[in-house]
């Protein structure tokens, strides 16, 4: 996909979304009831649970789940969640930023930096590896959508920033306060996008070698494997010659 390392397209070949589904269905789950109880419950009045749905519904979430989750945001079983966001360097200076939801900040926190340390990396203070990242609104279409000529027509008329094709499809860049806009703007022109949702989007990547290559996805695996982890962000690329060694 535009906009994205070879990461995702290795992720997909090791079958690990299926095999995470239940655990991919809780982390989106999660952000619906915590986004549903900061806001409205309906996600036509709330930005950031709408952004939620999308992305539960971009997975194939089923529509019951989804409301069950919003639902759970007004009972007063409701956990009380804390967003926090660790940021490290992993094997070879790696950076990487980690984005939490947990009930039990100490519990997260160990578990994080024990990650980074049995892989060869360390946590860093907050601000020490986002400096390298700019925190943007992505909107992502397929390859058939449309030609990308018609896509970075479309984008700058939504008020975008930047555009990126690809054979995979399109990434669509925009500032973080104007997502919801160039989103519905871009839905209009375009249709239904595949996924609408603010990232951290690495300045520059750096390619690694194989050793490094496994010892980052061990890394990854691990913390995307934390039940508290939301979303794990970096900036390394995987060279094709190596991906196919993966």
């Amino acid at each position: 996909m535009a906009g994205h390392s070879k990461w995702a397209n290795i992720q997909h070949r090791k079958g690990k979304q299926d095999a995470a589904r239940s655990k991919l269905f809780s982390k989106l789950a999660k952000e619906i009831t915590v986004a549903a109880k900061m806001g409205d419950p309906d996600p036509e009045k709330n930005p950031r649970l709408r952004l939620a749905v999308k992305a539960a519904k971009a997975q194939s979430m089923p529509k019951d789940v989804i409301d069950r989750a919003i639902k759970k945001s007004q009972g007063g079983d409701a956990a009380d969640y804390t967003e926090i966001r660790y940021e490290g360097y992993g094997p070879n200076g790696i950076a990487i930023i980690v984005e939490a939801m947990t009930d039990n900040i100490n519990r997260t926190a160990s578990n994080v930096r024990s990650y980074f340390t049995k892989s060869g990396g360390n946590l860093g203070q907050t601000g020490s590896v986002s400096h390298g990242f700019d925190r943007v609104g992505e909107i992502t279409y397929p390859a058939e959508a449309a030609d990308a000529d018609t896509v970075m027509m479309a984008a700058l008329e939504a008020g975008a920033d930047d555009v990126e094709s690809d054979e995979d499809g399109h990434a669509i860049y925009c500032q973080v306060e104007n997502l919801s806009e160039v989103s519905e703007a871009l839905e209009a022109a375009l249709g239904e996008s595949t996924e609408s949702k603010l990232i951290w989007k690495p300045q520059t990547r750096t390619e690694v070698d194989l050793e490094t290559a496994q010892k980052l996805m061990k890394l990854i695996d691990a913390l995307e494997d934390d039940d508290d982890v939301q979303t794990v962000t970096h900036n390394f690329d995987v060279p094709e010659d190596v991906a196919a060694q993966l």
